[in-house]
């Protein structure tokens, strides 16, 4: 249990939150939300007692363990895999290093005994002869083979060393645990196994997420944090978006009577009542939302961006075919092979692979960027395309300021240049930056604004969710919904991913596999499962 007790955060005369009272749960996985700068982060860094609040106290209970996903990592580079993790649960560890250097020692004497004694006592009470297998055990659930189990950090990739830090927050089964964007460079398969692990327990979860699938299939609640105030209230992220909505048409409906607005929330809290889908959840947070007061459901304060995508061409029905298509990487690894498919008029294909790399690969070479180690691909001559690379370092080696960027890739004179990047949420003050100062999540809606200028009717988006916040992520996914021409995209956002695609094709070392069904249908398909392990050998 976490109690939080009139916190106030300021960073000079900026305050980010004041008077905030909370009290988080056994049993409950909080999910925190809200713009960019808002202090999510900061609110996780508290009470993790990383960040000194300027006032207020933060307490757990009695005897409780608080366990955080670090961030830092090369901070154990020195350490074995395996040791890393057990880390993760200090009074073990340190349990574990005090009784090492007893048995070390030539001679004990009797004092050295009792103290040995006495540590075995609390190492066998903390379950310490389970603790090697428990913490393999979460790192194969992680991905992380049985083989690099005790490898020192530092030779594992980047990819690699995010699970383990995730297995080192896990370990041990903390009562109180902080999540500052655990999805971060996890792969679908991996996003899975952590849903899924998280909706069995029975400790604390805090998480911070732009993840809108992974906190709507593990919060019971969420935590807002908007007009200077921190507000916890029942439901998920999709509830809170689709009621922040709903109070928005209903706060510029003027002449609606307020017993009709009443009615229409006291409607949309029943039906989404009814179809709260977590099965674990579910009677638990119907109950807290029928609790609801409908006073609670307001307009938020976050500001969507004008994603749009128009044609300039209607397509014709050719659109691409691929034949026996071939990729290896630079070491050697076979990406993919033998790739063979033929996109159709209208298609929305998402592209998957257990190995990321293959699906940048298979981008690059149909732009043209990359030449194949064999096959063919061929355009159809009324395709015109608009590709979002996953690397765009190149695109921002300039000294150019947003506009003059940006009018490189489209007509139109600096006004036209200006309404883009106000649609893209950029201020009028902000468009005379240069753009090799720009933070990732600016570069990405740089990019996106350059896309919509080229008015393709096939686009090509390779990871497009990267560094972009919850709203600018919904507001392009609800776009590209109803978009007409085709998509080619790959994506490590499950809602993304099932709610923009309608066919889905696996890049394999040995070819394809290639269906037309959403995606929530094709991971829970058994005969998948057992082609895809086949293809993978």
């Amino acid at each position: 249990m976490i109690t939080v007790t009139n916190l106030a955060i300021q960073f000079g005369k900026r305050v980010l939150y004041k008077d905030v009272n909370l009290k988080f749960t056994p049993g409950n996985i909080y999910g925190i939300i809200g713009a960019n700068g808002a202090g999510k982060s900061t609110l996780l860094r508290a009470i993790s007692g990383e960040l000194e609040a300027n006032k207020g106290t933060i307490e757990l209970g009695p005897g409780e363990r608080l366990s955080v996903l670090e961030q830092d990592h090369f901070k154990y580079d020195t350490e074995t895999v395996i040791n890393t993790v057990l880390m993760g649960h200090q009074p073990l560890w340190q349990n574990m290093k005090e009784r090492e250097a007893l048995y070390a020692k030539p001679e004990m004497t009797e004092e050295d005994g009792i103290k040995a004694a006495e540590l075995e006592e609390k190492f066998a009470e903390m379950d310490g002869w389970n603790a090697e297998s428990d913490a393999a055990q979460l790192l194969s659930g992680l991905g992380i083979k049985e083989a690099v189990h005790y490898s020192l950090m530092s030779e594992l990739s980047n990819n690699e060393k995010v699970r383990v830090m995730m297995a080192k927050a896990l370990f041990g089964n903390p009562d109180n645990l902080l999540l500052d964007e655990p999805t971060n460079d996890l792969d679908l398969d991996t996003v899975q196994w952590l849903e899924e692990y998280l909706s069995n327990v029975e400790q604390t979860v805090l998480v911070v997420s732009h993840d809108r699938h992974f906190l709507d299939a593990v919060s019971t609640q969420t935590v807002d944090i908007d007009f200077g105030k921190v507000t916890m209230f029942a439901g998920n992220y999709s509830f809170w978006y689709e009621s922040s909505q709903l109070a928005l048409r209903q706060a510029q409906n003027q002449k609606a009577k307020a017993e009709e607005k009443r009615k229409e929330l006291e409607e949309f809290i029943r039906r989404f009542s009814a179809n709260v889908a977590k099965s674990k959840q579910t009677t638990s947070r119907k109950k807290m939302l029928e609790k609801l007061n409908v006073e609670e459901i307001q307009p938020s304060t976050r500001k969507y961006p004008g994603i749009i995508f128009q044609m300039d061409r209607e397509p014709g029905n050719q659109i691409l075919e691929v034949e026996g298509l071939k990729a290896v990487d630079a070491d050697g690894t076979v990406l993919f092979d033998n790739v063979s498919f033929n996109i159709e008029k209208g298609q929305k294909t998402v592209f998957l692979s257990h190995n990321p790399k293959a699906m940048t690969a298979l981008f690059e070479i149909i732009n043209g960027n990359r030449e194949p180690d064999a096959g063919t691909y061929k355009w159809g001559i009324t395709i015109t395309t608009a590709y979002l690379p996953l690397d765009n370092t190149e695109f921002f080696k300039s000294e150019l300021n947003l506009v003059d960027w940006l009018s490189q890739y489209g007509p139109g004179n600096e006004v036209v240049m200006k309404g883009f990047l106000g649609r893209m949420l950029f201020k009028q003050e902000e468009v005379e930056k240069k753009v090799n100062v720009l933070s990732g999540g600016e570069k990405m809606r740089c990019m996106i604004a350059r896309m919509q200028l080229q008015n393709a009717n096939c686009l090509i988006l390779d990871t497009p969710t990267n560094h972009l916040d919850l709203e600018s992520i919904q507001a392009f996914n609800n776009n590209l919904i109803t978009f007409k021409g085709n998509i080619l995209f790959s994506s490590h956002d499950h809602e993304f991913i099932n709610t923009v695609a309608d066919r889905i094709i696996e890049l394999t070392p040995k070819g394809t596999i290639d269906k037309l069904m959403t995606y929530d249908d094709y991971i829970y398909d058994e005969a998948i499962k057992a082609q895809k392990e086949e293809m993978y050998g």
